[in-house]
């Protein structure tokens, strides 16, 4: 049995090896030659999972230590008998943080108290959940927006996008990237927001049309860009807030994204790993935390600022700063 593996992914080497060839190799590298006589894969966002890479391979399981997928074919691995498994909900508690993060900064440099401010939740998933409960907690009149869950569930505590874009004064986006959500903030609905209104993207790059906000004028915090990581410089420097893809990148995240996929490996191929986390990582432990003893603490755990600076001044390095990444602790 082989299995390929993205280097980048921690705690994972020397786990599989007692039952498996494993071969660690750069994400971005993976070529239809590494994975030819490969029986899974466990990839990052930067492995492009599709015809180009696995036709004609002996893949059978594709696993992605992420919760996004948009970087893997569903069509063509359902096709070709090809298992597909994600990390969904890893990092929630992550991205939680960072917003926390983000949402201290930017009511201290703005001026405002929760109270005072409409946040809008786009997506309300494992991550948007979260942010809509915390963010109620603080003091935050939320409105959310979640078109499938409202096909599911009904209007009740939902609101069409639209409205949403008129109503918040703080947007926050949490979707997976698909046909329905590429650019659905885009010229046409920024001009629902009203004036000032900031803009917070988490999730893909490609959700919004950053060309647009870039010439919109509105405030924005970005820890995820288009093309990256090519980003624009424009868009870089118009940022309040401007990280490289790692707001999800929690000591606790990471550990639970590396279960996640050796799980995966274990239940598909039988291996008798079933249960394992990583050593030395203590799970997170999820507690209630006022907004004043949150905006106190959060930039002992997430630098936001610290880090919006380095990628300004460095932008050229955004690969190598998401790789080598020092892992927040999770305190909420």
């Amino acid at each position: 049995m082989k299995i390929v593996v993205d280097n980048a992914i921690p705690f994972i080497k020397g786990i599989l090896e007692p039952y498996a060839e494993v071969l660690y190799l750069d994400g971005k590298a993976i070529s239809p030659a590494d994975v030819a006589d490969t029986d899974a894969l466990i990839v990052r966002t930067r492995t492009r999972c599709d015809a180009a890479l696995l036709e004609g391979s002996a893949v059978k399981q594709v696993v992605t230590a992420t919760i996004g997928f948009d970087h893997i074919d569903l069509g063509y691995c359902r096709d070709h008998g090809i298992g597909v498994a994600t990390s969904a909900g890893c990092n929630a508690r992550g991205v939680l943080q960072w917003v926390g993060a983000a949402l201290a900064h930017l009511s201290q440099r703005h001026g405002f108290t929760p109270s005072e401010r409409t946040l809008g939740v786009v997506g309300v998933g494992h991550v948007g959940s979260l942010v809509a409960e915390y963010a109620a907690a603080w003091g935050f009149r939320v409105v959310c927006c979640d078109p499938p869950r409202q096909q599911r569930e009904g209007d009740l505590g939902f609101v069409g996008f639209g409205q949403l874009l008129r109503e918040a004064d703080i947007v926050t986006f949490h979707v997976p990237l698909d046909a329905s959500t590429r650019h659905m903030l885009d010229g046409n609905t920024l001009r629902l927001l009203r004036p000032g209104s900031i803009v917070i993207n988490t999730s893909r790059g490609e959700v919004i049309d950053t060309e647009a906000l870039c010439r919109s004028g509105h405030p924005y915090a970005l820890d995820v860009w288009e093309n990256e990581p090519e980003i624009s410089r424009d868009l870089l420097e118009r940022a309040k807030i401007s990280t490289p893809h790692i707001a999800g990148y929690s000591l606790q995240g990471k550990a639970n994204a590396s279960s996640m996929a050796v799980n995966a490996i274990a239940d598909r191929f039988g291996l008798p790993l079933c249960g394992w986390y990583p050593e030395g990582v203590g799970k997170s432990v999820p507690k209630e935390i006022g907004w004043e003893e949150m905006s106190r603490s959060i930039a002992a755990y997430c630098d936001i600022e610290g880090e919006s600076l380095a990628l300004k001044r460095h932008p050229e390095e955004f690969e190598r700063m998401r790789n080598s990444y020092a892992y927040r602790q999770e305190y909420f």
